[in-house]
């Protein structure tokens, strides 16, 4: 089985790009099926029953939901072996900007799009610079000047990324991507051993274990603290 894992920020057509692409493996007699990931709540999970495609959904609640993927894949993938699919694809919630929710030796899809800002491609992390391929979606909506920068700016933080634009309501650019997904040479039939790209963000303070209160006194573990300038200096002042 084909596994491939699809992320990106909030709202930025991530279930939309899946969608349209499954329509263009329908056409090639390939059996597709989805793992939602997400946080809170989801009803994505509806959209692809609707159109009859298999699918799991897990919600990560209080924990990490960069943590709770990885902690589950393997279950995923059983799964989707046990249900005969031909690709798995994962669908990551959206994420902060930091996360990095990519595995080698597994293709790695970053979904952006145009209307977050001409430098919002700086601003990703592991998640946009580790991927294999980057969609840009809403491209309908931003002037084609708009649409060549943004695009530039995203392949100067990914230069080996391969760069494509995909209309989420047509489907326009879904077929060429389906056409880059599906390897028979790729197949997998566990996760067992293989690593992260990045590691993922770390964070075991009193927060993390339930904390409430304010104030340096109630925090411990893994704590980073902001330097100011103003504040240090005063510091050693009164040293």
């Amino acid at each position: 089985m084909n596994f491939i894992t699809v992320s990106g920020p909030p709202s930025s057509g991530k279930t939309a790009v899946i969608v349209k692409t499954i329509d263009a493996f329908k056409d090639r007699q390939l059996s597709v099926g989805v793992a939602k990931f997400d946080c809170l709540s989801t009803e994505d999970d509806k959209i692809y029953e609707k159109i009859g495609i298999p699918v799991q959904k897990g919600l990560s609640g209080t924990l990490c939901p960069d943590h709770y993927f990885i902690s589950n894949v393997e279950e995923i993938v059983q799964w989707g072996i046990k249900s005969n699919l031909d690709i798995l694809i994962s669908e990551s919630a959206g994420l902060c900007n930091r996360c990095s929710p990519y595995i080698k030796d597994i293709l790695a899809i970053c979904v952006v799009d145009n209307l977050s800002g001409i430098n919002t491609p700086k601003k990703i992390g592991p998640m946009l610079k580790m991927a294999d391929i980057v969609v840009i979606t809403k491209g309908d909506i931003v002037s084609q000047a708009e649409r060549e920068v943004f695009a530039s700016r995203v392949q100067a933080v990914n230069p080996s990324a391969t760069v494509m634009h995909i209309n989420g309501l047509t489907g326009q650019g879904a077929f060429e991507l389906s056409t880059l997904l599906y390897d028979e040479k790729q197949n997998h039939d566990t996760l067992i051993n293989k690593e992260l790209r990045f590691p993922m963000p770390a964070a075991l303070c009193s927060y993390c274990l339930g904390e409430t209160r304010i104030g340096e006194s109630y925090q411990m573990g893994n704590v980073k603290k902001i330097k100011i300038k103003e504040l240090e200096e005063k510091k050693k002042c009164s040293l």
